[in-house]
C-alpha cells in the first residue's frame, strides 16, 4: 500500500456496530465484564482503549512496523525508552538534539546511574570509537534539531547489530512520509506526534513504533504501568490529522525548498542549514534515506542575539512560538527557546549560536511567506 493510501486507511476500519467511517471516541474509563476476567478485550482505560488502539495501528503502519504505542507527549515516549536501561548502562547520543531530550537524559536519567555520551553522529567513525562494553543503546535524531545534520541510519544500524545494542531514532523532523528508520535497521522509532503527524497544533502526543519482539513488550509494559497515555479525544484528533499527512508533507517540502533558496540568497543571512542543498554535508545520505528534504531549516542571521531576537519578533505569518510541523509556519530562536536547557558551551560546539533561527515552513502560499520574511529583514 502506498503512503498516500496508508494515511487514509491504515489502522482504521468502519465501526462494526454503526458503520461509522471514522473511529468513534470511546470516552470511557472502564469496561463492564460479564464475569470476573471475562470481557470483550478491554478492561481499564489506562491499559487499552479502542480509539487509541486504532491510532497505534495507524502510526505503526505508517512506519512499516508491527507494534505502535502512543503516549501523552513526545517526552513521555522518550521516557519509556530510557526506562529500558539500568544503572551502569551507557547510551550514545547525538550531540545535536532537541533540548527537551538533552534535559531528560542529563537531569533525570543521569541521576539514576545511566551514562549518556554525546558524540558527533554525522561521523560514523566517531560513533564506532565511542562504543564500549557498557553501551546498551544509540539514540539519534535525523535531521537533527536545530542544525539539520543528517545521520546515516543504516550506518548506525550496522554498528548496533555488531555490538548487540538498541538503536532508537527520533523521526519527528522527517515524519513517516519522508523517512522510515525501521526499514533502515532501527529497533525503535520515536515521534513527537504533536508535530507533523498531527499537523494542526492542537494535540500533545508521542509515539513509539517497533518490530522488535523483545523491546516492544517492555515499552508496552511501561505505557500501562506508568500511565503516560493520551485521552481518546486526542487520539481521535490525530487519526483525523493523519488522513492529510501525505498531502501536507508535499506542500511542506515544496514550500521548504522555496524558502530555503530564498534565504540562501539573502544578503543578511550568513548560512542556511537545509539538507536539500547539494552543498550540505549530509545531502547524499539524505537523498539515500529520505524521500524529500522537508520543511524544517535553520539559518544564521548576520548579527547577534539582539538582531535575531528583533527579526523573529517582527514576523507575522511566521508565528513566534515553540513547536513545529503544523500547517502554519512557525519561527523560533533555539538559544532562548527550544534549546535553552543546553549549556552555552555545548550549544556552540554544534553550531547552535545566539543568531541561529529555526523555521518550520507551513503550507501557506510561499509568496506570502517570503513577503513576511522580507518585512522582518527590513526591520534589522
Amino acid at each position: 500500500m502506498k503512503s498516500a493510501t496508508k494515511v487514509v486507511h491504515a489502522g482504521v476500519i468502519p465501526d462494526p456496530s454503526t458503520g461509522a467511517i471514522m473511529t468513534p471516541v470511546y470516552q470511557t474509563s472502564t469496561y463492564v465484564q460479564s464475569a470476573p476476567g471475562k470481557h470483550k478485550g478491554y478492561e481499564y482505560g489506562r491499559a487499552t482503549n479502542p480509539t487509541r488502539d486504532a491510532l497505534q495501528a495507524s502510526i505503526a503502519a505508517l512506519e512499516n512496523g508491527k507494534h505502535g504505542l502512543v503516549f501523552g507527549s513526545g517526552m513521555a515516549a522518550t521516557d519509556a525508552v530510557a526506562k529500558i536501561l539500568k544503572p551502569g548502562d551507557e547510551v550514545l547520543v547525538a550531540d545535536d538534539l532537541y533540548g527537551g531530550t538533552y534535559r531528560i537524559f542529563s537531569r533525570v536519567f543521569a541521576q539514576y546511574g545511566i551514562n549518556f555520551v554525546y558524540v558527533p553522529m554525522n561521523d560514523i567513525a566517531e560513533v564506532k570509537k565511542a562504543i564500549t562494553s557498557h553501551t546498551k543503546m544509540i539514540w539519534a535524531e535525523t535531521p537533527t534539531n536545530p542544525t539539520l545534520q543528517i545521520i546515516d541510519i543504516e550506518g548506525l544500524a550496522q554498528i548496533a547489530r555488531e555490538n548487540g545494542v538498541i538503536l532508537a531514532v527520533d523521526n519527528t523532523f522527517a515524519s513517516p512520509m519522508l523517512q522510515n528508520p525501521l526499514d533502515l535497521g532501527a529497533h525503535i522509532v520515536m515521534h513527537s506526534v504533536t508535530k507533523y503527524i498531527n499537523g494542526h497544533s492542537d494535540v500533545m502526543m508521542g509515539a513509539l513504533v517497533s518490530n522488535d519482539e523483545e523491546v516492544h513488550p517492555q515499552l508496552s509494559f511501561f505505557q500501562n504501568a506508568c500511565g503516560a497515555i493520551p485521552g481518546p479525544q486526542d487520539c481521535f484528533l490525530v487519526l483525523r490529522g493523519i488522513k492529510t499527512l501525505a498531502i501536507r508533507m508535499k506542500q511542506h517540502c515544496e514550500n521548504g525548498r522555496i524558502i530555503a533558496n530564498y534565504l540562501a540568497k539573502h544578503p543578511k543571512v550568513e548560512k542556511v542549514n537545509w539538507p536539500g542543498f547539494p552543498t550540505h554535508p549530509g545531502h547524499d545520505i539524505a537523498k539515500r534515506q529520505m524521500k524529500d528534504f522537508g520543511g524544517m531549516m535553520s539559518f544564521a542571521i548576520k548579527g547577534d542575539l539582539k538582531t535575531a531576537t528583533k527579526f523573529v519578533s517582527n514576523t507575522r505569518l511566521f508565528a513566534l512560538a515553540e513547536s513545529l510541523g503544523g500547517v502554519e509556519s512557525l519561527i523560533g530562536l533555539p538559544a532562548s527557546m527550544s534549546h535553552a536547557a543546553i549549556p552555552l558551551e555545548e550549544r556552540l560546539k554544534v553550531g547552535v549560536t545566539d543568531n541561529l533561527i529555526r523555521v518550520s515552513v507551513g503550507i501557506e502560499d510561499a509568496e506570502d511567506l517570503i513577503q513576511d520574511l522580507e518585512a522582518a529583514f527590513a526591520k534589522v
